[in-house]
Parts: C-alpha cells; structure tokens; sequence
C-alpha cells in the first residue's frame, strides 16, 4: 500500500482540549443588579454564572501561551512534533502582530521554526476557522505526520448595554492528530 494512500485513509481528531480562564470574574448575577436588568435575565435568560476577565499581568497573548503550555505539558509533546499551529481570535493588543508569532517563542528552544499555520481574526468564525484548517493540513499532500494544535482565545470587554453580560475571557487548546478518540469526519460543510 502506497504512504500516499495510508495517508487519505487515516482518520485525524481530537487527542486532547485544554482551557484556560482566569480567576478572575464578575458574578453575573452582580452585574444583574449594577445594570438594573431584571433578576435572572444573565443568569438564567444567557446561562451565565461568572464573567472572567484578566488583570494587568495578563494578556491575549499570555493566556494563549498558558493553554499551549497547558496541552504540551499534559500530553508530554515535544515542540519538535508540531507541525501546525493555527490561531482563531478577534482580540488583538495592537494589531501589528500575530498570537502566533508570539506563541512560537515555546518553540524556539527546541529549535522548531517549521510550523505552519496563521492567526485568523475573526469573531465567532475564527477558531472554527482554525480547527478546519487544521483538519484539511492533516488530509493534504502537505501533512508530514507531525501534531497540529489549534488555539482559541479572546478577551471581549463591551460597553454598557445588551453585549455586555456576554463578554468575558479565555483560551482553549485542541491537539489534533492522527488515532485520536475523538474522530473528525472528512466530510463537512460551512454555513
């Protein structure tokens, strides 16, 4: 059987997810009565309890590096055995610089600088974005059997209003990969 054709039958998926929220929060039902919305409107009506939000020593970047950290750790991957790296987000510090770019730096001791991937801004798309994009390296002529990890994060602080109580803050980090328990079909759509 021709590596080729191995490769097209392989099924990819989820190994492992990781989360990350800082410890940070306000308690919904708080912000219920400081907006003068009615008792259970946050609570109940959207399903929130806490809204988590970071203080001055964190960033999108930092919280980011935490759950990449996080799923390495846990998982015991070497940074040798990444071979994508995606990005969904729609918070960025200044906009001059991918969360990427900033998460290659738990590479570079180990001297993996070949990893694909990019950040896409994009609010509810970007990281679904990045989990399919992930997915289709892996089905390509282009997957060289090493992991993907796709990160997901945001930091959304909206002004007084309707949006507020859905803001809030965290990361998460799938590590994608070949025999995983969580199988991803090939077939899919986008709508």
């Amino acid at each position: 059987m021709s590596q080729e054709f191995k490769r097209k039958q392989q099924q990819f998926g989820i190994i492992d997810i990781q989360f990350y929220c800082p410890k940070y929060y306000v308690d919904q039902t708080e912000l219920e009565t400081h907006d003068k919305a009615s008792k259970g409107k946050y609570t109940i009506g959207l399903g929130q309890k806490n809204m988590a939000f970071v203080k001055d020593n964190e960033d999108i970047n930092s919280i980011c590096l935490t759950v990449l950290d996080k799923i390495l750790t846990r998982n015991k991957v070497s940074p040798l055995q990444v071979g994508r790296l995606e990005v969904g987000t729609e918070t960025f510090i200044d906009k001059s610089k991918s969360i990427k770019t900033h998460l290659m730096e738990l590479f570079r001791a180990s001297g993996n600088f070949d990893i694909e991937g990019v950040t896409t801004s994009n609010a509810c798309y970007g990281g679904t974005n990045a989990l399919l994009n992930s997915l289709n390296w892996m089905h390509s002529d282009y997957y060289d059997g090493r992991y993907a990890i796709v990160i997901m994060g945001d930091i959304a602080i909206y002004s007084k209003g309707n949006a507020r109580p859905t803001g809030g803050c965290g990361s998460i980090a799938i590590l994608l990969g070949p025999n995983a328990p969580i199988e991803i079909e090939k077939i899919r759509s986008t709508y």
